[in-house]
Parts: C-alpha cells; sequence; structure tokens
C-alpha cells in the first residue's frame, strides 16, 4: 500500500461498487454527508458513483436527480480551466485551491464535508496527471477541517502508471484507497483500503454482498501480485512508457499532423494525445479552438486504427484518444502500434472535413 496506515481491507466484485462503499464509510465515519468531487472525475455509473462522476452528461441523462449533497471543483487541467496548454501547472492548481475554498465558503460548509474524492490522474477525463502540489494542497485542507480524502486508483492503480499506486508520485497520505481493474487483471475484484481505526466506526453490517471477495478472484488477484514482482512489471512499464512517449513526441516533427496536436501528455502506460478541434465543448470561448481542424479527430482515428488492427479509444468530452496497453506490453508492440497511429492519424489529416 502506498502509506502503512492503510491496513484495513474490504474486498467487492466492481469499482463502482467500491466507490459506494467508500462514500458509505465517509459519511458513516465522520457524521457529515457532502462530498466534494472534481469536473472531469470519473468513478462509476451506479447511484452514488455517478452522482460524483463529473466527465460526461452521458451518465446521467435521463436519471436525475442523482445522490444529494455533491459538489464540484475543476480539477487542474488547462483545458477545463480555460487556458492554453502551456499555463504553468502552479497557476492551474492556485485556481483549482482557490475554487476549493470559494465552495467552502459558499457552498458546502467544512463541518458539513464528510470527503473530497479524486483520481490523482484524470481516466475517462482525458488522462490528466495532477501536480502533486494540487495533491498536497488537498490533503492540507483535509486535515484542517477533519475532512477524509478518497483517491480513486481504479484505472490507474497497480503498476498502471510505473508506481504501484499513482498516489506515490505525491506522496500523499489517503484516508480511503479505492482499487479494482489491474487488481485481479479481468476477474470480478475491487477494494476499499483504509486505516483500521476508521473502518472500525462502521457498525457491523455496513458493507457487505453475496459476492464480496469471492474466493475464485482472490485468487486471481494472488497471481498478478505474483507477476507483479516476478516478471518486473514496474521496469517493463517505465521502458515502454519512454518508448510510447519518445515515438508520439516524434510526431510534433512532422509538419503535416503536428499542428492539430494539442498535448502529448501521461505517464506510465497511462498516456493520451488531445488534438485541436473546431467544435469542443465551448469552442465558442476555447482559447485553443483550431477552426480549420477536421472535426472528430479523436474518433476518426481511433476507426482507422481499428481497420489497420489497433485498439484504442477517444476518452473525455474534447479530442482525446488515450493509450492503455497492456503492461507486459514489448517494445516491438508499442513500435508497431505507434507506427499504426500515426498512419492513421495522417491518413485522416489528408480527408480533412471530407468524412465525419
Amino acid at each position: 500500500m502506498p502509506h502503512p496506515s492503510l491496513d484495513s481491507f474490504f474486498f467487492w466484485t466492481s469499482g463502482s461498487e467500491a466507490i459506494e462503499a467508500a462514500l458509505k464509510m465517509a459519511r458513516i465515519t465522520t457524521g457529515r454527508q457532502n462530498i466534494i468531487c472534481m469536473q472531469g472525475g470519473y468513478h462509476g455509473r451506479t447511484f452514488g458513483a455517478v452522482a460524483v462522476t463529473r466527465s460526461k452528461s452521458l451518465y446521467t441523462a435521463g436519471t436525475l436527480p442523482a445522490m444529494p449533497g455533491v459538489y464540484c471543483i475543476p480539477y487542474p487541467y488547462w483545458h477545463l480551466q480555460g487556458l492554453p496548454p502551456s499555463t504553468p501547472s502552479s497557476t492551474l492548481v492556485a485556481q483549482s485551491l482557490y475554487q476549493l475554498d470559494l465552495l467552502l465558503a459558499q457552498q458546502t460548509f467544512s463541518q458539513d464535508t464528510a470527503a473530497i474524492i479524486l483520481e490523482p490522474i484524470l481516466g475517462e477525463g482525458g488522462y490528466v496527471q495532477a501536480p502533486p502540489e494540487f495533491l498536497q494542497g488537498l490533503r492540507k485542507v483535509c486535515d484542517q477541517h477533519g475532512i477524509l480524502l478518497i483517491i480513486d486508483e481504479i484505472q490507474s492503480g497497480f503498476a498502471r502508471t510505473g508506481k504501484l499506486f499513482n498516489i506515490e508520485y505525491s506522496g500523499v497520505r489517503p484516508d480511503i484507497l479505492v482499487i479494482a481493474k489491474g487488481l485481479a487483471s479481468g476477474f470480478p475484484l475491487s477494494g476499499v483500503v483504509s486505516s483500521k481505526e476508521l473502518s472500525d466506526k462502521l457498525p457491523p453490517g455496513t458493507l457487505g454482498g453475496t459476492y464480496a471477495g469471492n474466493a475464485v478472484s482472490c485468487a486471481a488477484a494472488i497471481a498478478v501480485a505474483d507477476v507483479l514482482v516476478e516478471e518486473n512489471i514496474l521496469s517493463n512499464v517505465q521502458a515502454r512508457s519512454a518508448d510510447l512517449l519518445h515515438a508520439l513526441n516524434k510526431l510534433c516533427d512532422d509538419p503535416a499532423i503536428s499542428p492539430y496536436i494539442l498535448e502529448i501528455r501521461g505517464v506510465g502506460l497511462m498516456v493520451a494525445v488531445e488534438f485541436t478541434s473546431p467544435s469542443s465543448p465551448g469552442a465558442k470561448f476555447d482559447p485553443v479552438a483550431r477552426h480549420e481542424s477536421p472535426i472528430a479527430l479523436a474518433r476518426r482515428i481511433s476507426n482507422v486504427c481499428f481497420e489497420k488492427g489497433l485498439l484504442i479509444l477517444p476518452t473525455g468530452t474534447f479530442e482525446v484518444i488515450r493509450f492503455i496497453p497492456p503492461l507486459n506490453v514489448n517494445e516491438k508492440e508499442v513500435k508497431d502500434g505507434a507506427a499504426i497511429f500515426a498512419e492513421a492519424f495522417r491518413q485522416v489529416v489528408q480527408e480533412g472535413t471530407s468524412r465525419k
């Protein structure tokens, strides 16, 4: 675990269930109701989890009102703050923490606030790494007001970003850590991790479920843990990350496609390319909107990649493609995948606006 205080575990089956458990735990143990989440964050599609999800309005379409008592601040992502990609991270962090201070002063009193929940690197929101200073700032606010810090590592945990947990890059201690996905690598298993001091405050029977911590999935998780060590997966992730980022950054030297690249970002094997767009949300006010850009670049490039044998997906509401290959991907596979992506990118740009 990323901190020795995280010594109490409850295993469930899905990431959304684990988020529900974390929210429930926060409300019961603090005696408070309100939750602060992040604009761009994704935590699941069940009732409580979707209430703290702010990556796409599609996820709550036709189902509102969602769980009450949820408030939101902007993640330190330049696009959410209407700023250019060159904006210093210190400015983005200051703006987000400023909005948190305003939120506590204007909308949710600190003594009514149970928890702040976030992904240390946005997943569905566009693969944006939170600067360490932002996470450290949140920890300071939580300590000052008795608010719990819930870190969602469902997508980023278990070596995905080059450390066992992404939160390790900041040195910040979570009060509650939520895990899934890589925990059992495809088998239905998730977990809520906290201190025993915190979990002991839950009345017996607070958390539970027929399939919680089922034996087959737990056996798979043990096997995954063994492979992570025996096959030196962390070293492979770090090496292949360097290969992938190098290949993608070389595209910035190609004058035919570089004008359409806004940012190449990521850590470990959680990497993204963001493209220019004439019609992304807020394009009328967006300082980086490029009205001569081909439309729907992310979707069109991913479709061409699929035709050529490469599976990648768009993510978020802006024009972003994510790369999230298996942790044991080899050097040749990364090279081949990057070449297919570059070929697809050039093809779509040449087609321009002739296809949608």
